[in-house]
């Protein structure tokens, strides 16, 4: 299980030389983490103490630190609360080198489990638009719950396939990120058991349904915007090779040369190889398409808008509550710059504010999860209470309290509670319960 396969080592041979010992050596070590925190939601001194084996910060991703093997970081309230993201160090590069920026309209089109999305948009700050797409169901279903978690306000999270976005939204982003399926051979150290599904066949195969995957990658992204092509695999076949291929399809696109702080990418193209970057493989590509065109999203005008009770009730429970710009189901949903949806299949639409139950106004999870979250009480928790309401307890709370409160953690919302008789009954949601 733990032995690389052959052909794989044949191969690498062929393509690092002299630099092969040093390659196989960093498989005897163990495997790199990292903690992404969350711009958004800031931690103050005290809180950043408690996590266990916080590191040296990431050279090419200005928010996040290495992380030891051991620590528990993934374990604690703070992670459930958002304010970080593990994630594996390299695979950061793909968003250095797409550079999103605020205000943009930013596609990443297979972005389960949402690392690459949340880092995106973490150097969005709430501005512009995220679309964060997986075209499976059960993996889109964790990539909105991520989204959630970190608390991101400018996401649509949808679950379709690459084809049918770009029937519907040709031209309409400013960067395209396709984090392609692949081989995974750059996670044969961190998931030695990956070694045995790989095959000397399972470059040939990935590359066809990557090349499919950046056909209609190309449709998304206007003229003069940006592409970024990306994979956890070390190979020509998946990396240098489809790109020169996808570059005789598309003429109007081509490599752009890129940096991103401890490596350089003259040729537009990098292989990150554990033995020359602290982390484990991956690759990426940065494409330019020619021309200059603003990113042609028509808006939406299919969901239902707010009818006036829900409003009304909205205003009562918070008058600072964002506007809401739609109905998705019977959720109150807030997304200034919503395109066309008709036809595609959406999980997640901006901040899910809440829905109105009978006459009463029920406050959605996601709404306190975000830097929008209303100026109701807060309820100060230390980590064990905080714990115990992330397990669905009810906690007691100063009789001066009374109705709906945001229990917070180092001031980081956890969610919602509602109190009555000196007891904060809990609604953090059933199925995060841990």
């Amino acid at each position: 299980m733990n032995t690389l396969p052959q052909a794989f080592v044949d191969r690498m041979t062929q393509q690092l030389g002299d630099e092969l010992p040093a390659f196989l050596r960093c498989y005897e070590a163990p495997y790199l983490r990292a903690l992404r925190f969350n711009p958004r939601k800031p931690l103050p001194p005290e809180a950043l103490e408690t996590l266990q084996g916080l590191g040296t910060p990431v050279p090419w991703e200005p928010a996040a630190h290495y992380l030891s093997v051991e620590s528990d970081a993934g374990a604690v309230p703070l992670h459930e609360a958002g304010a970080y993201y593990l994630q594996e160090p390299s695979a950061m590069v793909p968003v250095a080198a797409l550079d999103p920026r605020p205000g943009e309209r930013i596609l990443d089109l297979c972005a389960a489990p949402g690392g690459k999305s949340t880092q995106i948009a973490g150097r969005m700050l709430g501005k512009g638009l995220l679309v964060c797409n997986e075209p499976v169901t059960k993996r889109a279903q964790v990539l909105s719950r991520n989204v959630e978690r970190m608390g991101v306000t400018n996401a649509l999270v949808t679950s379709d396939m690459p084809e049918r976005l770009a029937n519907r939204w040709a031209e309409g982003f400013d960067a395209v990120l396709v984090d392609a399926p692949c081989s995974g051979e750059g996670m044969f150290r961190r998931h030695p058991e990956t070694r045995a599904e790989w095959a000397p066949e399972s470059p040939a195969g990935c590359a066809r349904r990557q090349a499919e995957i950046l056909d209609s990658a190309a449709q998304l992204v206007r003229p003069g915007g940006r592409l970024v092509y990306a994979t956890c695999t070390l190979n020509p076949t998946e990396n240098e090779d489809t790109v020169a291929a996808f570059c005789l399809r598309h003429p109007d696109f081509e490599p752009e040369a890129f940096s991103v702080p401890g490596a350089d990418a003259p040729t537009g193209l990098l292989t990150c190889y554990p033995h020359r970057m602290a982390g484990e493989g991956q690759f990426a590509a940065r494409l330019r398409r020619r021309g200059d065109a603003e990113a042609a999203l028509p808006p939406d005008t299919s969901l239902p808008r707010p009818d006036r009770p829900r409003l009304n009730e909205l205003r009562s429970f918070a008058p600072d509550a964002p506007e809401p710009t739609a109905l998705l189901g019977d959720t109150l949903v807030s997304l200034p710059d919503c395109p066309d949806v008709r036809g595609i299949r959406v999980l997640r639409m901006g901040v899910h504010l809440g829905t109105l139950k009978g006459k009463v106004f029920q406050p959605d999870h996601a709404w306190a999860m975000t830097p929008l979250a209303p100026a109701l009480p807060r309820v100060p928790l230390t980590e064990t209470e905080a714990a115990r309401y992330q397990a669905g307890e009810a906690l007691p709370v100063p009789e001066t309290c009374r109705g709906w409160v945001l229990p917070t953690l180092y001031g980081l919302s956890l969610g919602w509670g509602k109190v009555s008789d000196g007891v904060m009954k809990n609604h953090y949601p059933k199925g995060l319960r841990r």
